[in-house]
């Protein structure tokens, strides 16, 4: 099984794979090496991999390299965390929903992004029903709702 150890603090220049695995040529010529390069300009972005055959040889170049200078700058080196297939969907919504509650997107681009979530919110405020009697609150708005509801009828009570 092949171990992957993430070489950083890689100096952002126009950096070529011969040259980062010269630093762990004496490994053998099971080390591999992909620096991690900008689409746009083809300069390193910092980053690199290496990969090796074992555990153990990724311990010893890890002891043996880690803080060695390499290009001006000093090499930082462990093990790569296993690499994610894709972002999960649960953790994709993190923003805070808008107090007014309508779209943030131009009118013109409604409908374009946003096909199924109109449904969930169609079945929320009717609650499933289509009838309009039985019309839901929001339910990050109902506590606020009920307060309304309780000063106006406390109003109309005092009148």
């Amino acid at each position: 099984m092949s171990i992957r150890l993430y070489v950083g603090n890689l100096p952002k220049e126009a950096i070529e794979r011969q040259d980062l695995q010269a630093v762990f040529a004496d490994a053998g010529d099971a080390v591999t090496a992909k620096v991690i390069k900008d689409r746009k300009t083809g300069k390193c972005r910092g980053f690199a991999f290496v990969t090796v055959p074992t555990d153990e040889m990724a311990n010893e170049l890890i002891e043996k390299h880690n803080g060695q200078a390499f290009m001006d700058t000093t090499l930082k080196i462990e093990k790569a965390l296993p690499r994610s297939k894709g972002k999960s969907e649960t953790a994709a919504p993190s923003s805070p929903p808008t107090k007014s509650g309508g779209a943030s997107s131009s009118p013109g681009k409604r409908g374009e992004s946003r096909g199924s979530s109109n449904k969930s919110r169609k079945t929320e405020r009717t609650g499933g029903n289509s009838n309009s009697d039985t019309v839901q609150p929001d339910p990050r708005w109902a506590d606020k709702l009920a307060e309304l509801k309780e000063m106006l009828t406390a109003q109309a009570g005092n009148s």
